[in-house]
């Protein structure tokens, strides 16, 4: 599967909001919202401009149309990859990402997506250090950071109360000398 990234956009807001408050999506994540079209486009005017966020829509590429007359098919919105809290400062952001259409899990997506925006943040950003959380039982992705050179930096212990259920967090991170002993070790493009 191709795909691509491009910034988030005021029409995307409802598919947004769609997948957010899918269970599948939701218990992997700190909270668990209702929300509004209204809560939305708050969150969308807070994040347009900021110097500290940038969201992207994750599309995937369909083929090219066989058929020279037929128009080209339109990119299908799988999910969202977020970088937050970047700090040019210390030169470390957050980021997080989640696939909101079922279809694109278990295809190779989310190591692709790994590597790419580790090359972002330490290449383009010139950034030292990305940093995510995961909740504990969320065993997958913790090992998926792993693999790609993320270190486990911490637990923070019942961090996070879902359902009435307190959750460890393992704080992760992966720095900019760790990234480049190791990038050339997956094809990744």
């Amino acid at each position: 599967m191709s795909y691509r990234l491009r910034l988030i956009r005021e029409s995307d807001l409802d598919t947004v909001m769609r997948w957010r408050m899918l269970p599948e999506v939701t218990r992997y994540m700190y909270t668990d919202p209702q929300l509004t079209r209204e809560s939305q486009g708050a969150w969308f005017d807070r994040i347009r401009d900021s110097q500290r966020d940038r969201v992207w829509i994750i599309e995937s590429l369909p083929a090219p149309a066989t058929d020279a007359a037929s128009p080209a098919p339109a990119p299908l919105a799988l999910g969202v990859l977020s970088l937050s809290d970047i700090d040019r400062v210390n030169q470390r952001c957050a980021w997080a990402y989640y696939l909101g259409e079922t279809t694109a899990r278990g295809m190779g997506l989310a190591k692709r997506l790994e590597l790419n925006v580790c090359e972002y943040v330490f290449e383009t950003l010139g950034l030292a250090k990305l940093w995510c959380e995961v909740l504990s039982f969320n065993d997958r992705v913790v090992a998926l950071h792993e693999k790609f050179g993320s270190k486990v930096e911490g637990v923070l212990r019942q961090h996070v109360c879902k359902n009435g259920e307190f959750h460890d967090v393992v704080r992760m991170g992966l720095l900019r000398s760790d990234w480049l002993a190791l990038r050339g070790q997956w094809n990744y493009t």
